[in-house]
């Protein structure tokens, strides 16, 4: 039974395939059959990607918050996930700690999608590698980078899927920021001008993260030097720029840039559609 928990759980093979799935046209594989989609955090894109995903495949989707399903309160989770698991082909969540989605893995009663954890996010990052795709026409050899909070879950799982692919991705972070064991192939500066030179995609998120918001001063006081705007992009005359979004006009990125001629970061939001619709058809077709 396939999961696809973390970017860093697959083969470069694996997610070829799951690209070519996006591209694809959209199968029956769900045909009649229920989708589970189990969220601890409040979603925009990634409840309505994977929703019509869903739906494109012939499936049912069934959204479920924390008090309906008293996950460790009133059942155990592997209770919650065999009982859901009568009714779905796949449970997908979006959970606080990465560790309630290897427990629900670990049943082996259906296949379980992680839709982002405290560590992990790989459906953004298969929706960035799929868009890196198509704005460059191959992910090998791309120079890729990533600006400003390099620690979160969206950078973890987008430079996996560069190490995997081969593309070559400098991240550029302040003193504190920096990525914790980066995959192979993967640079880390804390110059973002030496990052972005020459760069085919320059990619950031926000500075405050949901959950963070305790910590908003201090992150943007380190983070102000690593806003991505026209005087950075300058430095890649080509480049697409990207965002996963919600973006923070002013901080993290400017008006000038993301409105922008060369912003992809709508084409990226659609993939997010794209992506959740191949790694479904990926998980059940094993």
């Amino acid at each position: 039974m396939r999961h696809l928990l973390a970017i860093r759980q697959l083969s470069r093979i694996a997610i070829e395939e799951i690209l070519d799935l996006a591209s694809a046209p959209p199968s029956s594989a769900l045909q009649g059959r229920g989708v589970a989609l189990y969220f601890e955090k409040p979603s925009a894109r990634t409840r309505n990607s994977v929703e019509l995903a869903s739906v494109q495949l012939g499936g049912h989707p069934v959204c479920l918050q924390p008090a309906e399903l008293g996950i460790g309160s009133r059942e155990s989770v592997e209770d919650v996930v065999r009982t859901l698991a009568c009714y779905h082909a796949v449970i997908a969540a979006r959970v606080f700690d990465h560790c309630l989605l290897e427990r629900m893995a670990a049943v082996r009663a259906a296949p379980v999608v992680n839709l982002l954890s405290g560590s992990d996010h790989p459906l953004q990052a298969l929706a960035d590698l799929l868009t890196i795709k198509q704005l460059c026409g191959q992910v090998a050899d791309v120079s890729v980078a990533y600006i400003g909070d390099c620690s979160n879950n969206v950078a973890r799982s987008l430079a996996e899927g560069c190490s995997l692919l081969g593309a070559q991705l400098r991240l550029a972070a302040p003193a504190g920021f920096e990525l914790c064991d980066p995959p192979s192939g993967v640079r880390q500066t804390r110059d973002p001008q030496e990052a972005v030179r020459g760069a085919d995609i320059v990619y950031t998120d926000v500075w405050v993260s949901m959950g963070q918001n305790s910590e908003a001063d201090v992150r943007r006081r380190a983070c102000s030097p690593y806003q991505v705007n026209e005087e950075l992009m300058s430095l890649a005359p080509h480049a697409w720029f990207l965002h996963c979004l919600p973006a923070r006009r002013g901080e993290e990125v400017t008006a000038g840039v993301i409105d922008g001629p060369r912003s992809a970061v709508w084409r990226l939001a659609e993939n997010r559609m794209h992506s959740a619709r191949g790694a479904l058809q990926w998980l059940l077709e094993d």
